[in-house]
């Protein structure tokens, strides 16, 4: 008889695998809520054509995508932001600025399986849209921070890599380079980390030889790591739009310190972010040991709601997936161990004890308190074994002494000791006991 599987890069949740994931989900909504972020909800299939172009190639080449049953080209979201801008721009006017949102939902990607990386994976997404300045950046990189805090973690566990593909702009603009061109770099530039000096091989393909001085240029930008270094960078350089950039850095990084969060914050200008339509600052989260892969990643995207068909409407987001999340935890011993145990726990003897069970058994649930029971008949005896082994806090004992007297045994189970409440006392007193 065949044996079946979940698909490759598909995970299960067992109920205490679960229960840990959950725990995740609830901190990430405990912290968008006393910032301020409204939750929402979308479709997870939608139009091919929303990810064409807009995502760019990595992505459009990891997409779970086929034609429905109605001829239409569909694909599994493999992220979030197209979507919402399209949600956002539909109501763009009747919504109150700045548009503060979030979302937990599952995404898909066909791409190769390893560590930290799934092919079915569900993230946290939060954007601020209509703020069009650093403002946005600094309440997202807070939340950010937060996010991971949340669990316990500190600065010794997770850091903040800030970048700015305006500030990369601007810059290889000085140098002589045409958009073409800059665009080709910033490709390089993000796979330097990884490929070293193979990254610049697409550049030299689509250009031809890459000149020396330019390239010791470019790999000098990348190894700068403070606001300094880059004033200083840029003092020899006749550029209003660089000078005007440092001014959005100063008022960013300000905020920040003001925050106290600078111990969090890593000026890196290797970070550029792959997806086509980032338009400013870029930053990403790794843990401190560098063991995992990215544990979060955003920036700003101020052309992409009008893109998708609505108005003009700067937007900046960041997503944290619950893969590398649950990873991090476990390998800082943050992860919790979840007991699943009832409150209570009846023992019951003969159908005139269970009749008289129920009554409290469904009161009490009804109440909040979780009770369970045998559901089919057990020796009285061992009933007080299953008590034990529940894990309840409680034992209501229904026997039939204790019927033809009209009262319940309650018993607490952590020192075994006992007392007799009449039957109409039962709620109060199990209430009183949890208080």
């Amino acid at each position: 008889m065949a044996t079946f599987q979940s698909l490759p890069g598909f995970r299960e949740f067992y109920p205490e695998d679960f229960s840990r994931r959950k725990h995740i989900f609830d901190l990430w909504r405990r912290t968008a809520h006393v910032f301020g972020f409204a939750e929402y909800d979308a479709p997870v299939l939608e139009p091919l054509e929303l990810y064409k172009a807009k995502s760019g190639d990595e992505i459009e080449g990891q997409l779970f995508s086929f034609t429905d049953k109605g001829g239409r080209e569909v694909a599994l979201r493999p992220e979030m932001t197209p979507t919402v801008c399209r949600l956002v721009g539909a109501k763009a006017n009747a919504l109150k600025r700045p548009i503060k949102w979030f979302s937990i939902a599952e995404f898909y990607r066909y791409e190769r399986m390893q560590k930290g990386r799934d092919r079915a994976f569900r993230q946290l997404n939060v954007d601020i849209f209509g703020e069009p300045g650093p403002e946005a950046e600094i309440e997202l990189i807070a939340f950010l921070v937060q996010s991971f805090c949340a669990f316990g973690l500190t600065e010794q566990d997770f850091y903040v890599r800030l970048s700015d593909r305006n500030l990369w702009f601007y810059y290889l603009e000085a140098l002589g380079l045409d958009e073409s061109r800059v665009r080709a770099m910033l490709v390089a530039v993000d796979k330097h980390e990884k490929y070293g000096d193979d990254a610049f091989k697409a550049y030299q393909e689509q250009f031809g030889a890459l000149d020396p001085d330019l390239k010791a240029k470019v790999l000098a930008f990348l190894q700068i790591k403070t606001f300094a270094a880059l004033e200083l960078t840029f003092a020899s350089l006749n550029s209003d739009k660089l000078t005007a950039r440092l001014v959005d850095w100063k008022k960013l990084l300000g905020g920040l310190e003001a925050m106290g969060l600078t111990r969090f914050i890593e000026v890196d200008l290797g970070v550029v972010r792959g997806l086509a339509y980032y338009t400013g600052f870029v930053f990403e989260a790794f843990d401190r040991k560098g063991e995992l892969r990215a544990l979060a990643g955003g920036g700003r995207y101020d052309d992409l709601v009008e893109k998708l068909g609505g108005p003009a409407l700067p937007a900046v987001g960041f997503a944290i997936g619950d893969v590398t999340t649950a990873l991090l935890l476990e390998q800082r011993g943050l992860a919790p161990v979840f007991v699943s145990a009832p409150d209570v726990y009846c023992v019951i003897g003969g159908e005139a004890g269970r009749k008289a069970a129920f009554a409290d058994v469904q009161t009490l649930r009804a109440a909040g308190r979780r009770v369970d029971y045998p559901m089919k008949e057990v020796a009285f005896g061992k009933q007080f074994k299953l008590a034990a082994d529940s894990g309840a806090k409680l034992a209501l004992i229904y026997g039939e002494d204790e019927l033809a007297k009209g009262v319940v045994k309650i018993r607490d189970l952590s020192d075994r000791t006992e007392h007799e409440v009449p039957r109409a006392d039962v709620q109060a007193v199990v209430r009183d006991f949890f208080m």
